[in-house]
């Protein structure tokens, strides 16, 4: 394959962070009377922020409580995170790499602002990526295709034309939507949970053996 633009989920992707996301949500979730196991968070609690606490409590809170309680969520993952931030393996040097070859890179993610700003700036990425779409910039999230549309008209580049990387079973639907070959990094979820999402060209546990060749092609090491 030889793509025209690379699109990037955030965390869980670029950055192995996803358990403290869980963990966050499963503490919240018990302060708002919901005893979620971890592994319930893990397969139920994925998208917007907004989206997941209307899905869980409906009318429970207005929207200005809602938007609250995510933000209290966010800010303490951050806290958490802030001195444990790494890429995931390999990440950084393929990135770099595309950055090389002049193809655009896009952050297609769902996380709100303040959270892909704070990864984009701890990996000192800024410089690397040419757009980056979140949570507020679209109505609907994953497997909704909006954001990875939204980040492919941002760089200018056809969607069927990019590479999508997605380490999410609700990602890798997004990529099927939207109809972009997906490689699946395996930080969170392993291959046999995506059986039947089409698009997926290949899974890896981290970007050491995904390399461009001089001519943009994507080459897969054995």
């Amino acid at each position: 394959m030889q793509p025209s633009a690379l699109l990037f989920d955030l965390d869980g992707t670029l950055v192995d962070n996803m358990m403290i996301h869980h963990r966050a949500w499963q503490k919240l979730l018990l302060e708002l009377g919901l005893d979620y196991s971890l592994e319930r968070v893990k397969a139920e609690i994925h998208g917007v922020n907004m989206e997941i606490l209307e899905r869980l409590f409906g009318d429970r809170f207005t929207p200005e409580e809602r938007q609250q309680l995510a933000d209290q969520k966010e800010a303490a993952y951050r806290d958490i995170f802030a001195n444990q931030m790494a890429a995931v393996p390999g990440a950084l040097a393929f990135i770099q790499r595309a950055e090389a070859l002049g193809l655009p890179i896009a952050i297609a993610t769902a996380a709100p602002p303040e959270n892909a700003e704070f990864v984009l700036d701890g990996l000192d990425l800024r410089r690397s990526v040419t757009a980056l779409v979140h949570s507020e910039m679209v109505a609907h999230g994953k497997p909704n295709p909006e954001v990875i549309q939204k980040a492919a008209d941002a760089i200018g580049v056809p969607l069927s034309q990019c590479l999508y990387f997605e380490d999410s079973v609700t990602g890798a639907k997004t990529g099927e939507n939207g109809g972009v070959p997906t490689i699946v990094i395996t930080t969170t979820h392993q291959p046999e949970e995506f059986e039947g999402i089409k698009g997926i060209i290949s899974f890896q546990p981290d970007f050491t053996k995904l390399w461009l060749s001089d001519d943009s092609e994507l080459i897969i090491k054995e």
